[in-house]
């Protein structure tokens, strides 16, 4: 089964209740195995910077779904929190991105895989190397060296794994 990266973003509705939430259904789910967690940390906006600031993290998931079978499953978690974006970019109670399959490219209508612009993103690729030091891109990109190059923005650790984990 291929291990599969997704990014989870919240700034509304109680970032940190959303964030457990969702780590939890993630955790339950009978469609994968979770078998990792990032620490979740606090980014400031990357679009308007009239909303709140953001809560971020990235999990691993191994799955035999297939990529639009795991962005259904994926958007069903993101309704059943009650989703709102209300703006490109702007505030949301709820994002789950696929940022990796495994080594596929895709590129659909609905999926870009790698996740489009993952690599210009602070508050996907720290946490993304938090839980996979070793991880190369499809194109054969160490993730550690786009980590270790990347501005981080003011991002923070707000809560360690053991924290945020376990908790509901």
């Amino acid at each position: 089964m291929p291990i599969c990266y997704i990014g989870l973003g919240t700034n509304l509705g109680d970032p940190l209740k959303q964030a457990l939430l969702a780590r939890h259904t993630l955790s339950e789910s009978p469609l994968w195995t979770l078998s990792a967690v990032s620490s979740l940390y606090r980014s400031r906006p990357m679009g308007p910077q009239d909303q709140p600031d953001y809560l971020n993290a990235v999990v691993a998931l191994e799955t035999s779904l297939s990529p639009e079978a795991l962005l259904d499953a994926l958007q069903a978690i993101e309704q059943q929190q009650g989703r709102q974006r209300l703006r490109r970019w702007g505030e949301r109670t709820l994002d789950l991105d696929i940022l990796l399959y495994g080594d596929q490219v895709l590129s659909s209508e609905r999926l870009q895989v790698p996740h489009t612009g993952m690599t210009q993103r602070e508050f996907v690729l720290l946490p993304l190397v938090e839980i996979a030091p070793e991880l190369h891109l499809p194109d054969g990109r160490a993730v550690k060296d786009l980590a270790a190059a990347i501005d981080n923005n003011g991002l923070h650790i707000a809560k360690r794994p053991m924290e945020w984990v376990g908790t509901h």
